[in-house]
This record gives structure tokens, C-alpha cells and sequence, in this order.
């Protein structure tokens, strides 16, 4: 009786352990998506757009692109500098 108790543990952990690596796997995948980014280069738009607006700066929304522009560019060389970091700081 013991041994099916334990084998029900078991696969109970087994299934917790699939889930978590199922939430983990999702995760990964949105925060290196180019959804994500352009979602993040969208607000960053707008909401640099609407304080250079609200402070009175002229041509707010053009002057917006420059900072979402540059947030995006980021995000897209950041995955170079990350794998420099895992390989020469890292080095576990």
C-alpha cells in the first residue's frame, strides 16, 4: 500500500513539476517576444508623448519617438549582451 501511495505522490510532484516548467517556458517566451517589445516601444511612445505634451514642449509626439526608438533598440541588442555576460562574467 505504501509503494501506491508513494507512486501517487509521485506523479503528483511530477505534474507539479510539468506545470511549473509549462508556466516557465511561457514566460521566456513573452519576455523575449517581439510582441512584447513593441507593446513596451507603444507605451513608451505614449507616454513620453503625453508628458512632453502636458509640459508644453513643442512638437511633443514627434519629438516621443526618439526615446521609444531608443527603448527598442535596447531591447534588441540586450539578448547579444547577455549572452556576452553568460559567457565571460557568468561562468557558472
Amino acid at each position: 500500500m505504501t509503494t501506491m501511495a508513494s507512486l501517487k505522490e509521485l506523479e503528483k510532484w511530477m505534474c507539479r513539476i510539468e506545470e511549473r516548467n509549462r508556466k516557465v517556458e511561457g514566460n521566456k517566451a513573452w519576455e523575449t517576444s517581439y510582441s512584447r517589445r513593441i507593446l513596451l516601444t507603444v507605451f513608451t511612445y505614449l507616454a513620453v508623448g503625453f508628458y512632453l505634451q502636458a509640459i508644453n514642449i513643442p512638437n511633443a509626439w514627434l519629438n516621443a519617438i526618439v526615446p521609444a526608438v531608443a527603448f527598442m533598440l535596447s531591447t534588441l541588442t540586450l539578448p547579444f549582451f547577455k549572452e556576452m555576460w553568460l559567457r565571460y562574467i557568468y561562468r557558472k
